[in-house]
């Protein structure tokens, strides 16, 4: 039911892309990676690709992004074996119709989905609808906030999988409430401070993401960003971690 979801609101979306006039993008491209050897052997790359149209009436967001790491680990019998410890991905299309010329309220349809091999989710799924209103807007400082309601489809793990043993999960799915807001703040002609802030809850899970950054550009297309991420949900499984922390040190490619 819920892929059948996902399907309408992404080729409503597609229609209006099509309707409107073209206008330009607005597109970042995000690129981390770290790798030593020698005592200690580990290899983490982080990617993420931000792309927003805006039209008439209409703005569209495309977010993909996703997180490797790969851990140098000791065996009882003190050998070392490489092992992976993140691989996290996830999507998201955001469409947003502004109701009046000024662009200050606007109506919003949203989708997403997560897949997180290690969390205390396999995949998660959401679908919304609402309505969002830019409460400040200045050439330094840009700040919205929107609210509606969705549905969700979560598979929870209940055991961890290896090559003998198979995951066990449990399916969630539901109506929720969803919250979202973003704080873009330039207080410098070169440096940007971005706060983005989400909750999802329903009757089996609350889930929140936070988002930190900093950015300073290092020409008029790179910047480096310095971000923590923060990601929590409530209804875990024994054994798994309610909240996990990733902090990036990224290249960003303007353009």
């Amino acid at each position: 039911m819920l892929k059948m979801n996902l399907a309408l609101v992404i080729a409503l979306m597609s229609n209006v892309v099509v309707a409107e006039e073209m206008k330009p993008w607005e597109t970042e491209v995000d690129l981390g990676a770290i790798t030593t050897s020698g005592n200690t052997n580990a290899t983490s790359i982080h990617a993420k690709v931000d792309a927003k149209q805006h039209l008439d009436r209409w703005n569209n967001e495309y977010i993909a992004s996703s997180l490797y790491k790969n851990d140098e680990a000791v065996q009882p019998d003190g050998t070392k074996v490489k092992e992976k410890t993140a691989e996290k991905y996830f999507g998201s299309i955001k469409s947003a119709y502004s109701l009046s010329d000024e662009k200050k309220s606007y109506l919003f349809g949203f989708v997403s989905d997560a897949h997180d091999k290690f969390g205390a989710y396999k995949n998660y799924a959401i679908a919304a609808v609402g309505y969002g209103n830019w409460l400040y807007s200045t050439p330094s400082v840009n700040w919205f906030a929107e609210i509606g309601p969705g549905y969700f489809r979560g598979e929870r793990v209940i055991q961890t999988g290896d090559v003998n043993t198979p995951y066990l999960y449990e399916i969630e799915q539901g109506a929720l409430l969803r919250l979202a807001s973003e704080l873009e703040w330039k207080f410098t002609s070169t440096a940007t401070f971005k706060q983005l802030f989400s909750i999802e809850t329903g009757s089996n899970n609350t889930r929140s993401t936070s988002e930190t950054s900093v950015a300073a550009s290092i020409s008029n297309a790179m910047q480096m960003k310095v971000a923590v991420t923060v990601a929590s949900d409530s209804t875990v499984a024994p054994g798994k971690e309610k909240t996990d922390t990733t902090t990036s040190v990224t290249l960003v490619y303007k353009f």
